[in-house]
């Protein structure tokens, strides 16, 4: 797209933007973005442009498969021999050290 056949945007609505966003911007930044934007809704008019009809909508371009394995019934640890390995264990728990703020 020409610059001279982007989308309007001035200044003062990238200052706006800015000041909403609460950005301190400087007026060589305020220039700089205001290209850009400008750029960017010129791209989004471009994507607007296109004719979709029979298109379907995607999240993604690929199809997404999921890689993890099947589920399988298998034998559980001990947990005799699992808290045997821990650095503490209370009463056939984990023993962690309390949380701050927590009562005791």
């Amino acid at each position: 797209m020409s610059p001279e056949s982007r989308p309007s945007i001035s200044r003062d609505d990238v200052a706006h933007v800015a000041h909403l966003a609460r950005l301190t911007l400087t007026p060589e930044e305020i220039e700089r973005f205001t290209g850009q934007l400008a750029a960017v809704l010129g791209h989004a008019e471009d994507v607007a442009a296109l004719d979709l009809a029979g298109v379907e909508p995607t999240a993604h371009p690929l199809p997404l498969m999921n890689v993890l394995r099947e589920d399988e019934v298998r034998p559980c640890l001990d947990r005799d021999e699992v808290l045997a390995q821990a650095p503490a264990a209370e009463e056939g728990r984990f023993r962690v050290p309390r949380i701050l703020g927590e009562a005791p």
